[in-house]
């Protein structure tokens, strides 16, 4: 199995007559995944690559039966975006733009949580996911994924969902799900989320979590994992050279008063008993090592 994404996922592109859009929206139809639509209220009745645009994603929904977007929209409008796919029903929102308002984020997460409980929101600022050989929605290369599990992936840090890809691609090892939740500060999916996921799935048998400092997440995810998962984890956590103080790439990796460094995020998952690496390939190595133990 695989979570939140197969291949009767069928998905509706906001934002897919642009050339980023049109770029990875085109990508991820080559990979295999059901990409049904696009929208743009200007251009209702054209197509991108043959693929049909709707005004609006209740349209493309009602023609296509589509359960989930992707959104390449600009900052300004993803607030927007994000709340015309879930009051259109959508099951699963995975928002690629960064540079969204931290305001906007937590604005239609709340929103979400209080009037749209059925629309899971992934990212803003993420690469999307992958179930390799099933789906791919988002930014992430289809090639460096091997399906076949058993392994579920959950990062916070989008070039680093690559390089946990990668590693265990070239181990052989395949993934049921590889989930980038972004870094912003007010991520619409958390790790915990991927992780009961991932304990609930019964094709996954292990999990690789990237972290990275600033926040609390980790730290809440080690609390998890320590109290409610049976499968065993590796984990590596990106920032272990950072200067406490200093924005380091994004909003959501910010170190203050002592709290979100590296040190205290590996400390918190290595006492939950998770497997800490010091750096991406030692952190594969380490689930090597666990794969052979399954």
């Amino acid at each position: 199995m695989s979570i939140f994404l197969d291949e009767n996922t069928k998905v509706v592109y906001q934002g897919l007559t642009g050339s980023t859009g049109r770029y990875y929206g085109n990508l991820n139809k080559e990979y295999g995944t059901q990409v049904v639509a696009g929208t743009h209220p200007k251009k209702a009745g054209t197509d991108v690559d043959g693929i049909p645009i709707f005004a609006s994603v209740a349209e493309a929904k009602a023609e296509t039966g589509a359960t989930a977007s992707c959104i390449f929209i600009p900052a300004p409008g993803v607030r927007g975006a994000v709340l015309e796919a879930a009051e259109a029903g959508l099951e699963l929102v995975v928002c690629i733009t960064e540079g969204v308002p931290a305001h906007d984020e937590a604005e239609f997460f709340n929103i979400l949580k209080r009037d749209f409980p059925g629309t899971r929101l992934l990212g803003p600022n993420c690469p999307g996911l992958i179930s390799p050989g099933k789906a791919n929605v988002g930014i992430t290369a289809g090639h460096i994924a091997k399906a076949g599990g058993p392994v579920g992936i959950v990062s916070r840090s989008g070039t680093l969902t690559y390089q946990a890809l990668y590693e265990l691609q070239q181990q052989d090892i395949g993934v049921t799900t590889c989930v980038g939740i972004g870094g912003d500060p007010v991520p619409g999916t958390s790790f915990i989320d991927c992780l009961e996921a991932f304990e609930a799935d019964p094709d996954t048998k292990a999990v690789m979590m990237i972290g990275e400092i600033g926040g609390s997440a980790e730290e809440e995810a080690a609390d998890y994992i320590k109290n409610h998962m049976s499968k065993p984890v590796a984990s590596y956590v990106a920032g272990v050279t950072a200067p406490p103080g200093k924005k380091m790439g994004h909003a959501g990796a910010i170190v203050s008063g002592g709290k979100g460094t590296a040190k205290a995020k590996m400390e918190a998952l290595e006492d939950a008993g998770v497997k800490v690496g010091q750096n991406p390939t030692e952190a594969g190595e380490l689930m090597v090592e666990i794969v052979a133990n399954l």
